[in-house]
């Protein structure tokens, strides 16, 4: 498939990961790689970028949260259904080889592509400390999952309901201290996001970051995911880049731009 190309098929299973986030399981070889996106296209609704969760034996998986009219529609998919797609596009996360400790930073449906991650870096044998918060405990996603891969899951949340009251950039603080750590890697809210890369700086541990951007195209044409004020475009530069580059782009962690370029 050449990545401008839309492929339609039927869901073979949806899932509810909780009241508002659903795994949609597409069967396609799709040769993904972790921090990668597809464009999902339905009709009569449009396309929106959405992060691969998983893939393996033929299938790969992408999970939504309900946050607007797009996103409600594929939560509302069945199985049999049909979903068309279109990638995978973007650069995607790198697991050093001469690694042995990595940290994973995940804040809400954030945490889909790190546990795509996750399984890579223990399935080479990689010590990966999973650390994930959310609002509420019934908003924490993936965490059996991580665990039966072999992860040190590490929760929080903000009101406390599970794990320490306190956010998941206190937590990598903390594991940050206590272990040797090789990389981190982290998706999520991005002023989440930008305490982590400030974090990991200032105890020079190399940082990935997944940010994202308003995207029509996906292919690196309209200039709308371009960020200012060095002009990466996002669906080709990015979404996974270097945390010290991203700790130098104007806009990371403080606003973005809708559909009409203006500032949020």
């Amino acid at each position: 498939m050449k990545n401008d190309e839309f492929i339609v098929v039927r869901l073979e299973e949806v899932h509810r990961e909780s009241g508002d986030t659903t795994t949609l399981t597409i069967p396609y070889k799709l040769n993904s790689k972790p921090g990668q996106f597809v464009m999902l296209w339905l009709p009569g609704k449009g396309e929106k970028p959405i992060s691969i969760s998983g893939e393996k034996e033929g299938k790969f998986q992408v999970s939504v949260c309900a946050v607007g009219p797009f996103s409600e529609a594929v939560s509302k998919l069945k199985k049999g259904d049909k979903i068309g797609f279109r990638g995978p596009f973007g650069t995607h996360f790198k697991i050093p080889k001469d690694s042995t400790s990595l940290a994973m930073v995940g804040g809400g449906y954030g945490s889909a592509p790190l546990s795509y991650l996750a399984e890579e870096a223990t399935a080479q044998g990689k010590k990966v400390y999973f650390i994930e918060g959310a609002r509420t405990k019934a908003r924490l996603l993936f965490t059996e999952r991580m665990k039966q891969a072999g992860a040190e899951v590490l929760l929080c949340t903000d009101d406390g309901s599970e794990g320490p009251k306190c956010y998941s950039p206190d937590v990598l603080k903390t594991v940050l201290e206590t272990h040797k750590i090789d990389k981190v890697f982290t998706c999520g809210p991005e002023i989440m996001m930008k305490k982590v890369a400030e974090l990991s700086k200032e105890a020079k541990i190399r940082c990935e970051v997944s940010m994202e951007r308003y995207m029509k195209c996906g292919i690196g044409i309209c200039g709308q995911c371009c960020v200012d004020d060095i002009g990466l475009c996002l669906c080709t530069n990015g979404p996974i880049i270097p945390g010290d580059l991203a700790l130098e782009i104007k806009e990371f962690g403080s606003y973005h731009r809708d559909s009409t370029g203006k500032k949020v």
